[in-house]
């Protein structure tokens, strides 16, 4: 799974496979390693995100500070999806 950044203990990278057609912008956070119950994160064109499930659980408060991680980084994940993916759509 590409890795966009890590924060802490927490690891936010893209999933392989991303079905077709392919899915809106988003991430994966998990503790450590990628794993099939992460937690899955939408990016708006506003540069803000959505929480699309939190599988794996992360505490709210850790979470929101993710959540402003990739708030801040919005750019930076734009242009990983991009290089990996080839295309960019947005959820809203």
């Amino acid at each position: 799974m590409p890795q966009v950044f890590r924060f802490g203990q927490y690891c936010v990278y893209f999933w392989t496979n991303e079905n077709e057609p392919l899915e809106p912008i988003h991430v994966h956070v998990s503790a450590g390693t990628p794993s099939s119950n992460a937690t899955k994160i939408w990016l708006t064109s506003s540069g803000n995100c959505l929480l699309c499930h939190n599988r794996s659980q992360i505490p709210n408060h850790v979470l929101r500070n993710i959540m402003r991680m990739i708030e801040a980084r919005h750019n930076d994940v734009v242009r990983a999806w991009l290089k990996y993916f080839g295309e960019i759509r947005y959820y809203i």
